[in-house]
């Protein structure tokens, strides 16, 4: 049987312009709002133009002892060259969590696919 799974690809975010970068606290206190940025291309700018660019970015979180993540958000960029407007694959996200995890963030571009990156997130009391 194939596996979406199997079609995600990976990287170093500071050498792959198509790995989503996550940028979060290393700890939180349990029940603060939490910020999270998420973007495409930060060391290496993704091109965004009419035949190349990135549509979508996902965020889950993962909770400790979970069986299932929870979809924390999903961006639709859907301006890509119309009457000259590009969309920036960048997206800001604030929620709150009780225990620690893992965030976990996937982007799709048009040309090279599905992209995968986490990140551990501590909660303390």
């Amino acid at each position: 049987m194939k596996k979406i799974g199997d079609l995600y690809q990976s990287g170093d975010w500071k050498g792959e312009k198509h790995v989503p970068v996550i940028h979060a606290p290393e700890k939180v206190k349990k029940g603060e709002v939490i910020e999270v940025n998420l973007n495409i291309g930060e060391e290496i700018p993704h091109p965004n133009t009419q035949e190349h660019y990135i549509a979508w970015i996902k965020l889950y979180f993962h909770p400790e002892g979970s069986n299932f993540p929870v979809e924390i958000g999903s961006y639709t960029f859907n301006s890509h060259g119309e009457y000259d407007i590009y969309t920036e694959p960048y997206v800001t996200a604030r929620f709150k969590v009780e225990k620690s995890g893992t965030l976990y963030a996937t982007s799709y571009c048009n040309i090279h696919g599905l992209w995968e990156n986490s990140l551990e997130l501590v909660v303390e009391d």
